[in-house]
C-alpha cells in the first residue's frame, strides 16, 4: 500500500506546487513509483513544471466522472523510471466532486505506487476537505512572510480539524540575509508558531524558477546543492 502526502499551502506564491514537482522527481530517482495528482482545478501548474503540457488528453474530472479509467489519464514522463502525472482539469467546470470520489481514486493509486503526492489547493476552504480525503499525511509548504505563516498555521489546525495527524511543514524560498533583521520571520518564530516538525528549508534560488520554465525540475542536475538538500528532505520523510 503506498503513501498517500497533500501537500498544503495557506497563499499562493509559496512555492508548493515547485516543491511537489522536484520531491516527486527526488523520489522517482530514489527508486520510488511516483504518481503527482494535480487537485488545483483550474490553475494547474506541475503539468508545465514537468514539461508535460502538451501530453495532457485526460485530468482528475474524467477519471471522477467516469469519462475514462485513471490508467487512461496518467501520463508517464519517460525521463525517469516511474514517475507519472495525473493532471488537473483546466478550462471545464467541475461539479459534483465528493470526499468519497476522492478517496476512491486515492485508494486506486495507493494500490499501484508507492508515493502518491496530491498538489492541493490553496487555503482553508471545502476544496481543502475534499483534497484530504483518502490522504495519511500532509506536507504544509511556507515560506518567511508573516502573512504566509499565518495563514499556513491556519491550514495545519483545518488538517487537524479534518483528521490528519501526521504533518509536517518545509520552509521554501528561503533568503538568509534577511534574517535577523525583523523585516521577515526566523525560523525561530515560525518553530514557534507550528506544532509539528519542520522537515527542510530550501534557499531561494533563481535556477529553481529557470527550470520551472523549462519544464525541467531542478533537482534533475544531481550535482546541485538543492538535489543534496531534496535528497535530505526526501530522507527525512521516507528514511
Amino acid at each position: 500500500m503506498g503513501d498517500v502526502i497533500l501537500l498544503a499551502s495557506g497563499k499562493g506564491g509559496v512555492g508548493k506546487t515547485t516543491f511537489a514537482a522536484n520531491l516527486g522527481v527526488t523520489l522517482a530517482l530514489r527508486g520510488a513509483k511516483v504518481v503527482l495528482m494535480d487537485l488545483n482545478m483550474g490553475l494547474r501548474n506541475l503539468d508545465i513544471y514537468l514539461g508535460l503540457e502538451n501530453e495532457v488528453l485526460f485530468d482528475v474530472a474524467d477519471v471522477v466522472s467516469g469519462v475514462c479509467n485513471v490508467r487512461k489519464a496518467l501520463i508517464r514522463d519517460i525521463r525517469f523510471k516511474d514517475l507519472y502525472l495525473l493532471p488537473a482539469t483546466q478550462y471545464k467546470e467541475v461539479v459534483g466532486i465528493t470526499p468519497g470520489h476522492m478517496k476512491a481514486l486515492c485508494d486506486k493509486l495507493r494500490d499501484n505506487f508507492d508515493v502518491v503526492l496530491v498538489d492541493g489547493p490553496v487555503g482553508v476552504g471545502e476544496d481543502l476537505r475534499l483534497c484530504s480525503a483518502g490522504v495519511s499525511r500532509a506536507i504544509v509548504v511556507v515560506s518567511p512572510d508573516y502573512s504566509a505563516l499565518r495563514n499556513a498555521d491556519m491550514v495545519d489546525r483545518k488538517l487537524q480539524d479534518i483528521g490528519i495527524q501526521s504533518r509536517c511543514y518545509v520552509v521554501n524560498m528561503v533568503k538568509p540575509e534577511l534574517f535577523g533583521r525583523n523585516v521577515v520571520p526566523d525560523l525561530g518564530e515560525m518553530a514557534d508558531t507550528f506544532r509539528i516538525t519542520m522537515v527542510g528549508i530550501i534557499q531561494y534560488d533563481e535556477n529553481i524558477n529557470i527550470a520551472n520554465n523549462r519544464g525541467y525540475p531542478v533537482v534533475c542536475r544531481r550535482d546541485t546543492y538543492i538535489a543534496k538538500n531534496f535528497d535530505s528532505i526526501a530522507k527525512r520523510l521516507f528514511g
